[in-house]
């Protein structure tokens, strides 16, 4: 399994958010670098967004949805194109599950498990 996983629930219908594209990306003195990419499932999930054996840094990363591509799929109008979550990674040997809920005009995010 990925180091990093995410799944995506559309709170509106109550339903995963079925391909929905997402990119992760690491900060680096250079700026922010692309280390994966995947598009949620039939569950709503990436499970494989890095390769398993990939080994993390402590850092900042970024998921970034593309939620307006998921609505406009359905026609339904939305707030938000993109949702970015940043977050920090202290312990490199620990599994981070990072949720999105999601609807058309509001997100809400944690740390799973």
């Amino acid at each position: 399994m990925s180091p990093i996983t995410t799944h995506v629930l559309d709170t509106s219908k109550g339903r995963p958010g079925t391909g929905i594209k997402a990119m992760l990306e690491f900060l680096t003195d250079g700026g922010w670098e692309e280390i994966g990419t995947g598009t949620t499932n039939a569950d709503g999930r990436i499970p494989n967004l890095l390769p398993a054996e990939h080994k993390l840094a402590p850092g900042v990363y970024k998921l970034t949805f593309e939620t307006q591509t998921y609505f406009d799929k359905q026609s339904l109008q939305a707030f938000y194109p993109y949702v970015q979550i940043t977050f920090n990674i202290t312990e490199k040997a620990q599994h981070y599950h990072v949720p999105l809920l999601l609807s058309p005009f509001g997100y809400s995010t944690y740390r799973g498990s």
